[in-house]
């Protein structure tokens, strides 16, 4: 008996299939990719957009005055929105490597900072801050969810905190509408339930009656009893990652 061969239409048919089969693969790793996955992670903490931000708030406020520096000035809650980042905010950034995707910048930022610093002439005397860890949102929930329990745990640790150990002395006083500021900040830094001395390099700028202050602090996460988390989505964490600060400071009126 002859075997059955196939005829030019059955092996159109399959063609069909198996491109079709494919089209489908394709779009559901790129809808993957793009609802999950895709690295559209905020850029990283710079005075520069953290001062254009309070460019734009002092236009609408055309009455504001610069006052003296000298004193106490504490975070200030109303400036800016947390949704677009022109608000006072504390996070991490990490770099993680995820299967099928790549290389990824894993961010999560807290708007729940709350502190203050004391200027007294070319010195910021005293500062002490303290950021709700368990407010942390990144981009992604599941992220959010692990670190509850995973890395920082935050249902143990929900509280990070920095207190300055030495004055900073300040090369020039802030001024309205002055030139960037650099200075390095040498302090106790809490996190996960462990404290060690650190020194955050920092850059400020003042734009009317506000100073906005940015940092970036590189963390390795065993100096901080810190393990990497684990999932099936993520191959790889590195055993570092960044601790990012933009803090926008107003004055306390000083007692008469």
């Amino acid at each position: 008996m002859a075997e059955p061969t196939s005829t030019p239409t059955t092996s159109r048919r399959w063609w069909y299939l198996g491109g079709a089969l494919v089209l489908v693969v394709a779009l559901a790793g790129f809808g993957i990719w793009y609802f999950v996955f895709r690295d559209d992670s905020p850029s990283a903490v710079n005075i520069q957009d953290a001062s254009e931000s309070l460019d734009s708030r002092s236009k609408t406020s055309p009455d504001q005055t610069a006052s003296a520096t000298d004193g106490t000035w504490t975070i200030d809650p109303s400036i800016g929105t947390f949704a677009d980042f022109t608000s006072s905010f504390v996070g991490y950034r990490v770099q993680e490597e995820l299967a099928g995707i790549g290389a990824n910048a894993a961010v999560g930022r807290t708007p729940n900072v709350d502190g203050s610093l004391t200027v007294d002439g070319k010195k910021i005397t005293d500062a002490e801050f303290t950021a709700d860890l368990s407010t942390l949102v990144s981009d992604e929930d599941r992220r959010d969810n692990a670190i509850r329990d995973q890395a920082i745990e935050t249902a143990r640790f929900p509280t990070a905190t920095f207190t300055l150990t030495e004055p900073i002395a300040l090369d020039s006083i802030p001024a309205d509408g002055g030139g960037k500021i650099t200075a390095d900040a040498t302090g106790d830094l809490t996190l996960h339930g462990v404290t060690r001395e650190v020194t955050i390099p920092l850059e400020a700028q003042r734009t009317g009656d506000v100073i906005a202050v940015t940092g970036q602090l590189d963390i390795r996460f065993a100096d901080y009893d810190i393990a990497q988390p684990q999932s099936f989505a993520v191959l790889s964490i590195e055993d570092h990652g960044i601790l990012e600060v933009q803090l926008f400071f107003t004055q306390q009126p000083q007692a008469p």
